[in-house]
């Protein structure tokens, strides 16, 4: 039979080849006379082979991990979304710096557009952000092709996932090979591609992917989920089991069934006490040290999903950590130690591909961190007092500054600093005079 491929047999025993591994062939065609197979064969360009082999992670138990599965995981779930949202979230502006020091909003700039309101014809920003960030999450690259016109950038159009891989030349040139979802391969130039990875990289083109790392952990929670599942289909439900040396007929069995379910079934005949007949002694049943240390698995499985994203417990739903009034110093450490590291790469990764080296020396990207940081109206009421010069201090901010944290329009005359020790009666006073 050497020389023979699967489809070989497959044409022969009149089947059709199938694109589902382990689906029965057909063998009602008119042509019998060949060899007959139970299951269709696969080619190595097939695509569903392909998906298949690079979806699957396979697992310390056994069980092959891939990314929907992953998601089944509720403490996983929550890490990636929570990431994944908060990038979203975030406004991403792009920014100038002026010849006489100081900043503004380039809003004249095409690309402000593009990272702040709206990235490609059926993405908004948050949209698109979000994307890109679940998929550096979950396969350590992200990328996107750049739309230009008159050498800016128009649109961000995201590329599909795992679909491109960077090559870095012998002189050191970064090309991107891109396959095509219909087939065929196209190399892209760095210039035409905007490439978003992960922090962590083991050869310093492509990131690291979570559900790489944390794949033995998600195996091990999987097979612990499936563990209840199967204990609460096929395993021992019931609370006990009465006994006695002596043989019941078939009438009296069915007799204590029916007084069972009558008498003491339901809520309701919770602490009664059950009058047993025949020598009848009751019996309770107690789990196993494997199933009670079940909830003990999937919760030390749960902590180690939380290490390896680095969002505080809290954040993931552990309900035996009390929140109280750190709330702030936990959204602070959210900040700090998880997305932090986020925030750099996202506007650094903006610097570099999607601006001109012309203007990378006054121009980059600034995430503004503030509305997760955002603490009750009364810390923010003594913070803005203060920033304004209350208790006698020199103030930092300008009312009008103020009114624009909170999406109020400015006042005429409110650019002023305010001074130190006097009081806006004061002031107004002085002004007349002054004015006379």
């Amino acid at each position: 039979m050497s020389g023979i491929s699967p489809n070989d047999y497959i044409r022969a025993a009149g089947g059709r080849r199938s694109h589902a591994p382990g689906r029965l062939v057909s063998h009602t065609g008119p042509n019998l006379s060949g060899p007959i197979v139970a299951y269709s064969g696969l080619d190595f360009s097939d695509p569903y082979l392909l998906s298949l082999m690079r979806d699957g992670r396979g697992s310390a138990v056994g069980l092959a991990i891939n990314e929907r599965l992953a998601l089944r995981n509720s403490t996983f779930f929550r890490a990636t979304s929570l990431i994944a949202g908060s990038m979203g979230m975030l406004p991403i502006h792009l920014m100038r710096r002026r010849p006489d020091g100081t900043t503004e909003k380039a809003k004249d700039h095409p690309l402000f557009n593009v990272l702040h309101r709206k990235a490609n014809s059926y993405q908004t920003a948050s949209q698109f952000k979000s994307y890109m960030q679940l998929a550096a999450l979950f396969d350590g690259n992200a990328f996107a092709l750049k739309v230009k016109s008159r050498g800016a950038v128009r649109e961000l159009i995201p590329l599909p996932r795992r679909a491109v891989k960077p090559k870095l030349s012998d002189d050191f040139k970064l090309t991107f090979e891109y396959e095509r979802p219909k087939g065929g391969r196209v190399i892209l130039q760095q210039d035409d591609v905007f490439h978003f990875r992960s922090p962590l990289s083991l050869d310093g083109l492509c990131g690291v992917s979570l559900v790489d790392v944390c794949v033995d952990t998600l195996g091990i929670a999987a097979k612990a989920q499936s563990a209840v599942g199967r204990l609460l289909t096929k395993g021992s439900m019931a609370r006990g089991a009465l006994e006695t040396e002596q043989t019941l007929g078939e009438e009296a069995i069915s007799n204590l069934k029916e007084s069972l379910r009558e008498n003491y079934a339901g809520a309701e005949a919770q602490d009664d006490w059950m009058i047993l007949e025949e020598g009848l002694k009751a019996k309770l049943f107690a789990s196993s040290a494997r199933d009670s240390q079940l909830r003990e698995l999937m919760q030390a499985e749960a902590e180690e999903i939380a290490r390896f994203s680095g969002v505080p417990r809290p954040l993931l739903m552990f309900d035996e950590t009390s929140w109280g009034s750190g709330i702030e110093q936990l959204g602070l450490f959210f900040v700090t130690y998880c997305l932090m590291m986020w925030f750099v790469i996202w506007e650094e990764a903006i610097w570099m591909c999607l601006l001109d080296p012309r203007e990378q020396d006054t121009m980059y990207a600034k995430i503004n961190e503030g509305a997760l940081l955002r603490g009750s109206l009364k810390d923010q009421a003594e913070f803005f007092a203060k920033a304004l010069g209350s208790g006698g201090s020199f103030g930092w901010m300008k009312p009008n500054e103020v009114r624009g944290n909170f999406d109020l329009n400015p006042e005429v005359g409110g650019d002023d600093l305010p001074r130190p020790g006097t009081t806006a009666a004061q002031i107004a006073k002085e002004d007349m005079t002054d004015a006379a």
